[in-house]
C-alpha cells in the first residue's frame, strides 16, 4: 500500500476478525516487544493485541510498497535483563521497526541494542522523561506524555484542587517509579504550597509494605503519592486501609489499570491515578475500541490506543519514507501528521509526540473515572 495507507487504514471499517497472511519472502517486520506474562501483563498484552489489527488491516489492504507486514512478538516480563535478550532476538530475526517496551527500565535496557542495529522504536508507555530528553535515545519515540507531565499533573491536582499540604511520595526505586517520584518531589518543593513530609522507596515484589505504611503514617502525610505498578500499589494501599488511615492515595499510569483494582478489591475505592487523557470521543478510537472488542471478544486494556497509535505511526513513515533505514524513518515520524485514535498527531526533534498528555482519574463504584 502506497502512500495512502494512513488514510485508507484510518477510514476503513474495523470490525472484522484476523486472518492469517500468506506473508510474502520480502516483508516488513514489526516487532512488538513487552511484558506478555508475568504481573505486568495485562500492560502489554494490549499491545500485542493493537498490532495484530493494525497489521491485519494494513495487509489486507495490500501491504506498503507490495510487502506484507509480519509480526515478532517477544516477552521481556518488564524486566531490563530480560530486555536485552529481548532487542538482540529481534535484531537477529531482522525486525525493522519496534512497537514497545512497555516499562521504562526495559526500554532504556534495550534502546543501545536497536539504535545500534539502526531500529527505530516507538513506545505506547514508557514515560521516563530521560528516555528522549537525554539525546541518548535518536532512534527512541512514544505516543505517551512524559513523567514530568504526569508527576507536575499529580501535585497541581494535589496541592490545587484538593487543597493539601502535606504529602509522602513513595517509589519503587525503577526508572519509572523513581523518576516519577523525583520530579513529584522537586513540583512540591517548589511550589510554595506543600511540604514532603516523608520521600521513601520500596522493594519490588515484597510481601509485607507495613514498615513504610508506618512511616507514612507517623510523617502526618495528608497523602501519598506513589511512584510505581500496581502490584506494590495494591498492597500499600491494602495494609494502610487495614491499619484506617484515611491518607489520600494518588498514584500513576503504572497503577491506572483493571488489575489494581481486582487486586486491591475493596481498597481501591477512592484512589487517584493519572493516566492518558480519555480519546473516547475520538471516532478512530471507537473504531478501535469495537474492533478490539469483536476480535478478542474483551475490552482492551491498558495503553492499548497509545499502542495501536504507535503501530499505525510506525507503519505511516516507514510508507512515506518508501524505506525502513532509520534515518527516512525518522524523518517521516518528524514531518508527517497521522490521524490515530489518541488524536492526529507527529513527533517533535526528541521523539515526544506533539499533542497528547494525561489527566486524573479516580475508581468509583470499582472503575476508574476521569475526574472532571
Amino acid at each position: 500500500m502506497k502512500k495512502s495507507m494512513a488514510k485508507s487504514l484510518l477510514v476503513a471499517a474495523l470490525g472484522f476478525g484476523l486472518t492469517v497472511p500468506a506473508f510474502a519472502a520480502d516483508t516488513i517486520k514489526l516487532g512488538v516487544a513487552g511484558a506478555h506474562s508475568g504481573d505486568l501483563a495485562s500492560y502489554g498484552l494490549p499491545s500485542v493485541n493493537a498490532a495484530k489489527l493494525v497489521v491485519d488491516q494494513v495487509n489486507a489492504k495490500g501491504g506498503i510498497d507490495g510487502k506484507q507486514v509480519e509480526l515478532l512478538i517477544e516477552d521481556d516480563v518488564c524486566k531490563p535483563e530480560v530486555a536485552t535478550n529481548t532487542a538482540t532476538k529481534l535484531v537477529s530475526d531482522g525486525v525493522h521497526v519496534v512497537l514497545g517496551h512497555i516499562c521504562s527500565g526495559a526500554t532504556k535496557a534495550a534502546l543501545p541494542i536497536y539504535n545500534n542495529a539502526g531500529v527505530v522504536v516507538m513506545s505506547p508507555s514508557a514515560t521516563n522523561p530521560a528516555l528522549t530528553q537525554s539525546g541518548d535515545y535518536p532512534n527512541f519515540y512514544r505516543t505517551i506524555a512524559s513523567d514530568d507531565a504526569q508527576a507536575r499533573t499529580e501535585v497541581d491536582f494535589a496541592l490545587g484542587t484538593l487543597g493539601l499540604t502535606k504529602i509522602a511520595v513513595i517509589h519503587d526505586k525503577g526508572d519509572y517509579g523513581k523518576g516519577l517520584a523525583e520530579f513529584a518531589k522537586t513540583f512540591i518543593e517548589k511550589s510554595g504550597k506543600g511540604e514532603v513530609t516523608l520521600f521513601e522507596g520500596v522493594t519490588p515484589g515484597a510481601v509485607d509494605y507495613s514498615a513504610v505504611v508506618q512511616k507514612i503514617k507517623r510523617s502526618g502525610a495528608e497523602a501519598v503519592i506513589f511512584g510505581g505498578y500496581h502490584p506494590e500499589a495494591s498492597k500499600i494501599i491494602t495494609q494502610m486501609r487495614k491499619k484506617r488511615m484515611d491518607t489520600i492515595f494518588i498514584s500513576d499510569d503504572g497503577v491506572k489499570d483493571d488489575t489494581f483494582i481486582k487486586v486491591a478489591g475493596k481498597y481501591a475505592e477512592g484512589v487517584y491515578a493519572t493516566g492518558p487523557k480519555d480519546t473516547s470521543s475520538n471516532p478512530l478510537s471507537k473504531e478501535a475500541v469495537e474492533a478490539h472488542k469483536k476480535t478478542f471478544g474483551s475490552d482492551p486494556g491498558a495503553f492499548f490506543e497509545n499502542a495501536y497509535s504507535a503501530a499505525l505511526a510506525l507503519l505511516n513513515a516507514v510508507d512515506q519514507a518508501d524505506s525502513t533505514d532509520m534515518a527516512k524513518v525518522r524523518a517521516a515520524l518528524q514531518s508527517s501528521d497521522v490521524a490515530t485514535p489518541v488524536g492526529t498527531i507527529r513527533f517533535d526533534e526528541i521523539g515526544d509526540a506533539v499533542g497528547v498528555g494525561f489527566a486524573m482519574y479516580q475508581v468509583k463504584d470499582g472503575q476508574y473515572v476521569e475526574v472532571k
